[in-house]
Parts: C-alpha cells; structure tokens; sequence
C-alpha cells in the first residue's frame, strides 16, 4: 500500500523551500495513499493539511498537531470519526463522501471546542431519520453542518427531541453495520474467488506453453494469432469487470483502483518493451558493411580540406542541447555520433586518424564540428617550393643579421647548371658582343678560386 513518505511531503512542500519541520500548509490530494502516518512527527507546525481523493481507511496519527485548524479527508474510506481529540484549535472538518456509518462516532468531536464548520454530506449516516437533529443536539460548538447555518431555533428543538432521536439512531446504526459486515464477507469471498479464477488461468498458460505441448509449435507458427486471443481475452475481462454490478463500499473502491493501477502497470511494461525494441538500430550488417544512419534527423555538411588534408563534419545538433548527451565516436572509415542515445552515423570518403580528430562544439549555432585528418599524407608540390623559398629567405635573413660583414659563397653543382664554355667565346667572336665577354673568364675564376 501507498503511505506518506518523507520525499512526498517535501515535494509537496516546494512553497515553503521544501522544509517540513516548519510547514503549516500541505495538500497531499490524490496521491493514491492508503494509510495516514508520520505527518504528526513530521509536521508539527500544520495549520490546514488537504488529503482528499485518496484511500485512506481510517484517521489516524493527527492527534499530536495541535495548531490544525482545517482538515479536508472528503472522497476517501473513513467509516468512523476518531482519534482528532488532540487537534485542540481544529475549527473545520470535512468528510464529504465517505462511508461514515457509525453515527454516533460524531461525539468523539466535543473535545474540539473551536469545530465550528462539519461536512458530512455523502455518507451513508446522512440517510438515518433524524441525522441532522442528532448531529446539532450532539455538538453544541456547531455553527454550521453541510454548508448550512445551524439556526437557535433548530438547535432548542434537537435538545428537546435528543433521547429519542438518540435511540432512533442507534437502532438504524446497529442495521448498517450488520449490513456491512455481510459486505466485507462477500467482499472477501469474491476476492477468493478471483484470486482462485486468476491462479488457475495461470496454471493453464503454463500447461499451454510447455515444451512438451503439441499446440506449442502451432503457437509460434501463428504469433499474430496468439496477440489477437490475448488482446480478445483481456477486452473481454474487461468488460467483465466493469458491468458486472458492485456494492459501493470501502472494498469494491480499494479493488477499482487496484484493477486499473495493474493495467496501467501493464500498459507501462509493454510501452517500454516496445521503446526498447525501437532503439535496437542496426548500424554494421552481418556481413561487416557500415551504414549511414541519421536518427535524429539532423542536418549536416562533409567538407573535404584539400589545403589542411583534413575531413570537416558539421553536424547541426540542437543549439540548447547540453554537450553531456553527445557521444562522438571516429572510427577509420566512419563516424558515429549518438544524440540522446539517437545514433547519427556517415562513411568517410577516405581513411582517417582517429586519435588525431578534434570534436568542438560552435558557440554561436551550437553545432558539432568535428575535424578529422586524413591518414595519406599528401603534400602539393607547388606548396613545398614555396614553404622551401620562404624557409630559405628566412634562414638567409637571419644569416645576414648574425654575420653582417662575411661573404656568402654557393656551391653550384655543374650537371645541374650549364654555364658557358669559355674555351668557345674567343672563336665565336661573331656571336658575342665585346662588353660582357672581357668580364666573363674573371667571373669564373673567381668562382673557381
């Protein structure tokens, strides 16, 4: 059964920055819960606590909150008024449809001097002859029972007629619970009953789904059959339950809810097989062939950098996505990239280092940007001439600066160059002009030199 745990009071108690010790005011309606406990330990402070629309069978552990002025148990299984003594400043007590039978439990309520405000309307009490005289001569501290004023007039003619009415009362209270104890014994046989039905329907599943049945084969062979049977099986319990005619009492109400928590427990189970089936994605075939996949359905660039010999992925995954829930996995051939578990996943153009690749997220799109460097090296021959030059220039550059006054001599390797033949330029006196020639055999011995 659900009860009232620490976790639940401090959730509901977000307004008072969730501290209990010093709550005056929670409201724990339809939290299913089925027995009232700790709140008096807990929440010593309370001045109005709101329980309704729950399961709770009887008032209990409220008796030590003495600053409790409104108590709201309406739409809930109480069969008796008790154990509110303690609450000394209780002003207003709700009890709207319950199953309050035993009238007379109203006069545990002298003792709250200050109850000016009773609810009773819903109750199988309220049908007794006599109910409301009874209630008025009861409880002199009444101002008003059931939304309506308690006039003085009314309350002189319910003291005069009070030994009768009282007498009445009885006699009608002692039926009503001779009636209810017959409910709880059908109540109880019929639960057996289903208990009974449910364990054998279990036993004959089970016989039907041995190994060694015969119909097991014809079974498996017809699986959208069987889904249909279970499916026709479960409406028609439905149906059962839901048309076969009830007592309304504190019993069938506790089974109602239990009926429908199990198949909201069922609808569960079976909605979260179905997600895991669904997330059961088939990235690499058997035959080893790796797939390109995109879950999420997100847009995305490849771009291959010739200049930096690199593979650029742009991956434009949700601007506020937080970057905990990305998974970035570069293989060789491919990449892989799970979005809140949703896996994105592209075959390269070509092979790339892995441990060299550098994921970084844009901070202005908040998209992936993953830069992977291809494992072939290849270098233009155009860039290693210039890279060569400008090496070159910066090293003689900086060869100048260190010895400003030496000479720079190169060594020129003759296969490589052709430089003309000295022994030819006197012969060839017609083809050479008489300026340049006369310097030309000084130049090269000096290189000799």
């Amino acid at each position: 059964f659900v009860s009232v745990t620490e976790d639940l009071v401090r959730r509901r108690a977000e307004h008072n920055n969730c501290e209990i010790f010093s709550l005056e005011e929670i409201s724990l309606h339809q939290q299913e819960i089925e027995k009232l406990e700790h709140l008096d330990k807990w929440c010593r402070d309370l001045k109005i606590l709101y329980l309704q629309n729950n399961l709770i069978p009887k008032i209990e552990n409220v008796g030590k909150l003495k600053k409790l002025e409104y108590l709201n148990v309406a739409l809930n299984n109480i069969e008796r008024i008790e154990n509110l003594e303690g609450c000394e400043e209780l002003k207003k007590l709700d009890l709207t449809a319950n199953f309050i039978g035993e009238l007379s439990s109203v006069e545990s309520l002298k003792c709250n001097i200050h109850l000016k405000e009773l609810f009773l309307v819903g109750n199988p009490c309220t049908a007794f002859e006599g109910y409301r005289q009874f209630v008025v001569a009861t409880l002199h501290q009444l101002k008003y029972l059931d939304s309506k004023e308690i006039e003085r007039s009314e309350r002189i003619k319910a003291l005069q007629n009070y030994p009768e009415v009282k007498w009445k009362i009885r006699e009608q209270e002692q039926a009503y619970l001779l009636k209810r104890a017959r409910e709880k014994e059908e109540a109880q046989r019929r639960m057996q009953e289903k208990k009974d039905e449910k364990q054998k329907h279990m036993d004959s599943k089970l016989g039907f789904d041995s190994p060694d049945s015969p119909q097991e084969k014809s079974n498996y062979a017809e699986g959208d059959g069987e889904q249909e049977r279970c499916r026709t099986e479960n409406d028609d319990e439905d149906r059962k339950f839901w048309e076969e005619p009830t007592p309304y009492t504190p019993e069938s109400r506790l089974e109602t809810h239990r009926y429908i928590e199990e198949k909201r427990r069922a609808k569960d189970n079976i909605r979260e097989s179905k997600k895991g089936e669904k997330t059961a994605w088939t990235l690499i075939t058997a035959e080893g062939k790796v797939l390109n996949v995109n879950v999420p359905k997100l847009r995305f660039s490849l771009r291959d950098d010739e200049e930096n010999n690199q593979i650029i992925l742009d991956l434009a995954v949700y601007r506020h996505l937080d970057t905990s829930l990305l998974d970035v996995d570069v293989q060789p051939t491919y990449i892989r990239v799970l979005v809140k578990g949703k896996p994105f996943q592209l075959v390269l153009p070509e092979e790339v280092k892995p441990d060299s690749s550098c994921a970084k997220r844009s901070q202005t799109t908040g998209h992936l940007v993953v830069t992977m460097p291809k494992a072939k090296e290849i270098i233009l021959a155009k860039q290693k001439v210039s890279a060569s030059i400008k090496h070159s220039d910066c090293n003689t550059q900086q060869k100048n600066t260190r010895r400003s006054g030496q000479v720079e001599k190169l060594e020129v390797d003759p296969s490589k160059y052709s430089f003309p033949d000295v022994t030819k330029i006197i012969q060839e006196k017609e083809r050479t002009g008489q300026g340049p020639i006369k310097f030309q055999p000084q130049k090269v011995t000096d290189v000799k030199k």
